[in-house]
């Protein structure tokens, strides 16, 4: 592709902090996962406690960020979507894929709180995130539901309903949750992420939940600085181990 003559420079008005450290596990979509809590920590800048003013009368925004662990150097036109399990190839500009010519992504999240005087700087206390932590922020806009929302909109290719499965915890994993500031809490999101299999496409696609060779696959991620151990069993998922990291 030409590069165009324009170009533009932004600057970042904050980072995103979330529980996922790293891709693996991190909600495809935003909302996917009402559990998953972020905070928006926006720049100590006093005008960007002035930008914020009012938006605590809104229920959800946008946030405008950049996939800041992919770039945009080596995008290609056309991508293999989880959603058709790495088998069927479409346009990266028909999908969500960060792998983009531009590495910008958008996403709707709920408000749950606003500190406009915290020490670091302004923080926006959000829930239902599908990002990284350390995602830097280009903006913020609020969701205004008559022009956002489009009800009779058409999903296209994505518009199959999202598999989901059984996630059970082993005894050893309950007693690791009793180790964490909130078990409740940590029990619903890490079941809310593994119940949407996190594997790659490819994987699910050649390993199905429910195949004989699937059963005892081993995997890891790590949520909220904790180490989350889980196999597939008897086509759902166990998690058998949480560790906290040190």
């Amino acid at each position: 592709m030409k590069k165009s003559a324009a170009s533009f420079e932004f600057s970042v008005l904050g980072t995103v902090r979330t529980p996922f450290a790293d891709k693996f596990g991190v909600p495809r979509q935003p909302g996917l996962v009402e559990e998953a809590r972020g905070i928006i920590q926006l720049n100590k800048d006093p005008d960007l406690v002035t930008a914020l003013k009012s938006l605590e009368e809104f229920s959800h925004l946008w946030i405008v960020f950049v996939f800041h662990e992919h770039g945009g150097k080596n995008w290609k036109p056309s991508i293999r979507p989880p959603r058709l399990g790495g088998k069927q190839k479409v346009g990266v500009l028909a999908s969500r894929s960060p792998h983009r010519p531009n590495p910008i992504g958008l996403s709707a999240v709920k408000i749950e709180k606003i500190i406009l005087d915290a020490a670091e700087g302004p923080q926006i206390y959000v829930q239902g995130v599908d990002l990284i932590d350390g995602t830097p922020v280009l903006d913020i806009k609020p969701y205004i539901p008559y022009a956002d929302a489009i009800p009779e909109a058409n999903a296209g290719w994505a518009s199959d309903p999202i598999p989901r499965f059984e996630v059970s915890f082993s005894d050893q994993a309950t007693e690791d949750l009793k180790k964490s500031d909130d078990p409740i809490a940590l029990r619903k999101l890490i079941s809310s992420i593994i119940e949407l299999d996190p594997r790659p496409a490819y994987q699910k696609s050649k390993l199905p939940i429910d195949s004989e060779q699937s059963q005892g696959l081993e995997f890891g991620m790590t949520i909220q600085s904790h180490d989350i151990k889980y196999r597939i069993q008897d086509s759902a998922f166990i998690v058998y181990k949480i560790e906290i990291r040190k």
